[in-house]
């Protein structure tokens, strides 16, 4: 779809009582990104000409800065049909098709969005088109009642509802496209004459029957799609259905999940082809994965990038900032922090490499640290390609380590090391003779003196 006279009013007043947080509702965060993006991206996506959330003046400010997109108050909270109205001043002049969404359903589709427009604008031209679908157990949804044509006649809350409308399995999502030019014609008529004294946005069904204007449903196959989320039970149905569909979409592009249901994804993770990913690794934002990559199990990686044919783990930590280059190695115990490692270059054990640069082919023994931090400023680590940095190295930046160079095992570096040098920093040998047996027999017999004066 290109920009096509389309807008959206994505509601999200709820202060997200059952949530027990003072974080809002469409703030709670799915696979590292807020609910409420996921619309705004989708929505951007397809070229939506203008996007407005509705919502309460407590929460204006907070949802003000994660987006970019025009935010309006409702207040007082008199209903959903009173919520959309709220955004008439902000359509003002607007005469497209309108789309109403709800921020804490972050599962909504690209291609659920474009359908519901194309079926509003499609055949006997409805003044608003419903978004159903069909759970397994339609519990306390409202229902949606159609005509002998197939059109939508009424949506009846399943309190209202009599025995035959409660048998209905086609339930209400909330979710419409309404004709622009009709949508506020209907809101005006809406009355709170009900038992919650509220305006209710399903009454514009009614309203539009009532002036001869046609109203469709639209049913998703896949009621996932249109989950709200009002707990934090939701919130982790939400999660595990996303994740579903991440792993899903990540197999069906050329990925080996060894262990689907423990590799969780974020949001924006991408993965090249061939990646064979073990059991029990999470990504957080910001990964890009090159192919052929293998991420071995227990790995935590974010805001990192990997080159082609680099191996990660097992039990790795990839950390902000992070950039393996191909053919790398990262092995068990090893954390990096906004440091490259070029081509070919291995840190295998118990490592930590913060703020450096690594060359090409230099291996890091088990147990080195870049000490970068001086409780004040953080400082750089060169090690130069070929190099050979001795286990349990301390490498204290500012540093470089050149081209070739070697560390002893055991030293603390605080000096550059010349090309193909040996740098090694160790306090003399020393042995002094039969002190072992000495050193326990003192002990051993201050341990008696003690035990028998307890006596």
């Amino acid at each position: 779809m290109t920009k096509s006279n389309v807008a959206a009013v994505i509601l999200a007043a709820g202060e997200g009582t059952r949530m027990k947080s003072a974080l809002p509702k469409v703030l709670h965060r799915i696979a590292g990104q807020p609910m409420v993006c996921y619309l705004i991206n989708r929505l951007s996506t397809i070229e939506t000409d203008q996007i407005v959330i509705v919502t309460s003046p407590v929460l204006k400010k907070e949802i003000e800065l994660f987006s970019s997109v025009e935010v309006v108050v409702q207040d007082p909270p008199l209903g959903t049909a009173h919520a959309v109205l709220a955004a008439e001043e902000a359509l003002k002049g607007f005469d497209g098709d309108v789309l109403v969404l709800f921020g804490d359903t972050p599962l909504l589709t690209e291609g659920t969005i474009q359908a519901m427009v194309e079926v509003r604008r499609g055949k006997n031209n409805p003044a608003l088109v419903v978004l159903g679908f069909s759970p397994d157990d339609p519990g306390e949804y409202g229902r949606l009642v159609k005509d002998l044509n197939g059109g939508l006649e009424k949506i009846v809350e399943f309190c209202d509802a009599n025995e035959d409308e409660r048998k209905i399995g086609l339930c209400n999502a909330g979710i419409m496209a309404i004709d622009g030019k009709r949508l506020f014609q209907l809101l005006n008529v809406v009355a709170d004459n009900n038992s919650k004294s509220e305006f209710f946005l399903t009454d514009i069904v009614g309203i539009a029957r009532s002036k001869g204007w046609g109203c469709l449903v639209l049913e998703t196959d896949d009621p996932d799609e249109v989950m709200g989320v009002n707990s934090r039970t939701g919130l982790a149905e939400a999660e595990s259905a996303f994740q579903y569909r991440m792993r899903l979409s990540a197999m069906e592009s050329g990925v080996t999940l060894q262990d689907p249901d423990t590799v969780w994804f974020s949001f924006d993770t991408q993965i090249g082809k061939d990646v064979v990913i073990g059991p029990n690794v999470v990504f957080g934002p910001g990964v890009v994965i090159g192919d052929n990559v293998e991420i071995r199990a227990f790995c935590h990686i974010e805001g990192a990038k990997i080159d082609k044919n680099a191996i990660i783990g097992p039990f790795a930590r990839l950390r902000q900032g992070t950039d393996i280059g191909p053919d790398a190695q990262i092995g068990n115990f090893v954390e990096v922090k906004e440091a490259r490692l070029d081509q070919g270059a291995k840190a295998n054990h118990l490592s930590y490499i913060g703020d450096s640069r690594v060359g090409a082919g230099a291996n890091i023994g088990a147990g080195t640290i870049t000490c970068n931090y001086d409780g004040f400023l953080k400082s750089h680590t060169e090690i130069g390609a070929g190099a050979f940095i001795g286990s349990n190295t301390s490498l204290v930046a500012p540093v470089k380590i050149n081209a070739g160079a070697i560390t002893g095992a055991g030293s603390v570096i605080t000096k550059d090391v010349e090309d193909n040098a040996l740098g090694i920093s160790r306090a003399p040998q020393e042995e002094h003779k039969g002190w072992a047996l000495k050193y326990r027999l003192r002990k051993q017999a201050n341990k008696d003196k003690m035990e028998k004066k307890a006596e």
